[in-house]
């Protein structure tokens, strides 16, 4: 009959644990990956700005000689990341395999201009910058016109800078909710233990001396509870790299590693501060209201 009662004790002492463990652990991975989405907001956004195209149109008498200066003083220029010549050629058959027909047939000639295609860096993606630089490639002799979809450039900027505010939001509202979830389960965790706390106590245990076990086991469970959720992330993490390549995920350790490093502490600390105020709230109760 003991044996049996002290089979279940131990079973629903690691039930216990296994609850703190798993809460802990879930918590910290959304926590994770939203810091993850924080410290990739820029790279995401670089991405996207740099897929706006500036389409240069050249003269039909623009010399071979002055569009390979061109090219080349565009690929060298510091806010290019690539400059790309297109013949109207090539832009004919990009066009036709688009509308599935051959526009020429119909009109018995190309209309269309050569160009140099252009990317620009994206901390150069902005209304005025792209203004003032296609000004700059007007005034030459040689360029017909510069063309770009402004319209998804001031899209593109307005919700860059939305999509950031609301992430420092979000991530802010979900620390809260992690401090909030975590204490919540280490405080329920020390709640089937209230008793126990108050016999130490009332056999002449200090204060200090009954928190110890507590803080201890708890900073335990909130380790492994980061361990698991670092490994989750890790795997989210190779998961989302190798599906969207082009972002680099990986590349950055140093900002990873502040990630991964802020969601270990933030499982120690939040079990430590919890298990210390919720050992101090079952410390300072009278005996007649530990059963409420």
């Amino acid at each position: 009959m003991a044996k049996s009662f002290e089979n279940f004790q131990k079973r629903k002492l690691i039930s216990s644990y296994f609850s703190v463990v798993l809460s802990i652990g879930l918590v910290l991975f959304l926590l994770g990956t939203l810091g993850l989405l924080l410290v990739n907001t820029k790279k995401m956004a670089d991405h996207f700005k740099e897929q706006v195209t500036i389409a240069v149109f050249l003269k039909e008498s623009a010399k071979e000689v002055e569009i390979n200066q061109l090219q080349k003083s565009l690929a060298t220029d510091e806010y290019v990341k690539s400059a790309t010549y297109v013949s109207k050629e090539a832009a004919a058959e990009q066009h036709t395999e688009e509308i599935g027909e051959n526009f020429m047939d119909f009109l018995g000639y190309n209309p269309l201009k050569n160009s140099i295609d252009i990317k620009l860096k994206a901390d150069f993606v902005s209304p005025e910058q792209i203004e003032d630089i296609a000004e700059k490639l007007t005034a030459k002799e040689y360029v017909e016109e510069v063309s770009y979809d402004k319209p998804l450039v001031d899209l593109l900027n307005d919700n860059v800078k939305k999509l950031g505010f609301w992430i420092l939001v979000a991530s802010g509202i979900f620390t809260f909710i992690a401090v909030l979830l975590i204490n919540s389960s280490i405080r329920l965790s020390i709640y089937s233990k209230r008793f126990i706390i108050k016999t130490m106590q009332m056999v002449g245990a200090t204060k200090s001396f009954i928190r110890q076990p507590f803080i201890k086991t708890n900073i335990k469970l909130g380790v492994i509870g980061s361990l698991l959720a670092m490994l989750a992330l890790a795997g989210l993490l190779y998961y989302l790299d190798e599906t969207f390549p082009e972002l680099n995920l990986l590349e950055d350790i140093q900002l990873l590693g502040i990630v991964f490093g802020g969601v270990f502490l933030l499982g120690i600390l939040i079990s430590f501060i919890s298990t210390y105020f919720a050992t101090s709230r079952f410390l300072n109760l009278r005996t007649d209201e530990l059963y409420y």
